[in-house]
């Protein structure tokens, strides 16, 4: 590189820095040390010993995950958009040329936060993190699942009811190889007429900052309704609780009040019953502040184009969900730190 491609690439970054990088701004808004010690448990099971090369820095690796989860990239994309795109190198607070970890490095850290459970913690870092920077629980919660699609597999009936049943196909038990590829965990589901495979997500936000306070991962035929305890958030400053029809039943309410909730459900009629002009004015305002986690999943679809998993099995599709919603509470905090100026 001679001395005018010095000047230019400085010039092409200043440029860069004149339209507020967005990645740049979240890099100085988020105090990233934070998620330092309980990353460094991983790191200290996992080095046996001072031979050999140093591992990467596990915040950066951690930071790498978070790139990966904003934008749904595989390992392979991510270790090349890591080197292709000026963004990513700053965000990461790496220079041109400097060694990036590639692929199978990257993959092998999620795994180590996947095998130690190491998500849910980080998560719970954060929201804390959220509370300290004053972004607390308020006007009351929603809560709601979207599907999260996994590769489909190409399964015979016979394999598939095996499956249902929790059972072991004996062909995939002979050849460890086949058993590997495939995912017992996720389950076919039918939306609107249309057929998904895979998993859900169900979250609670907060009404009023629309953050991520609690998630739970299924498999997609899990009915919405199964994990509402898991999902209700009890030090919001609000008793409000608004939630689809899907969520209108007896238990639920009787779990609601146990909670002292107030519940907001949508109401959906049926045959013989027809809803009242009442009923649907009552649900038309309920739905103008239940949308708003309908912005959440749509901000993730926005940014990443496709919430598909790229992974087998329930406790790696868990990993990377959370690590999704994590980075979305990220970028969100990113996006209500610079509103405040």
């Amino acid at each position: 590189m001679n001395i005018n491609d010095l000047f230019g690439l400085e010039f092409h970054l200043r440029k860069l820095d004149g339209g507020a990088d967005p990645l740049v701004r979240l890099d100085a808004l988020v105090e990233w040390e934070l998620f330092r010690p309980t990353l460094r448990t991983i790191r200290d099971k996992a080095r046996k010993s001072n031979a050999g090369r140093p591992p990467f820095d596990e915040v950066l690796m951690f930071k790498i995950l978070i790139l990966q989860s904003l934008y749904n990239l595989s390992d392979d994309a991510t270790e090349f958009q890591i080197r292709d795109r000026f963004s990513f190198l700053r965000f990461l607070s790496l220079n041109i040329g400097e060694t990036v970890p590639d692929s199978n490095t990257i993959r092998l850290f999620r795994e180590q936060l996947t095998e130690a459970q190491l998500v849910e913690t980080l998560f719970n870092r954060f929201n804390e993190y959220l509370a300290e920077c004053g972004l607390l629980a308020r006007k009351g919660q929603i809560v709601d699942a979207s599907i999260v699609e996994a590769p489909r597999q190409r399964n015979t009936r016979e394999e598939n009811e095996q499956i249902k049943a929790g059972e072991t196909p004996e062909e995939w038990e002979k050849n460890p190889a086949k058993l590997r590829q495939k995912d017992v965990d996720a389950r076919w589901v039918q939306k609107n007429g249309v057929n998904y495979y895979g998993y859900k997500n169900h979250v609670s936000i907060d009404v009023k900052y629309k953050l991520i306070r609690a998630w739970a991962v299924t498999d997609a035929a899990l009915h919405d309704s199964q994990v509402v305890e898991e999902l209700i958030d009890p030090i919001n400053a609000s008793g409000d609780f608004w939630a689809d029809s899907a969520y209108r039943a007896a238990e639920i309410f009787e779990l609601l009040e146990k909670w002292g909730l107030r519940e907001h459900v949508q109401r959906k009629g049926y045959r013989g019953h027809t809803l009242s002009d009442w009923e649907k004015q009552g649900n038309r305002t309920r739905a103008k502040v239940r949308a708003r986690i309908e912005h959440v999943f749509g901000a993730m679809v926005m940014r990443a184009t496709t919430l598909v998993v790229r992974t087998i099995g329930i406790a790696r599709a868990r990993a990377k969900i959370g690590l999704r919603n994590l980075a979305y509470n990220i970028e969100r905090f990113g996006m209500l730190m610079a509103a405040r100026g």
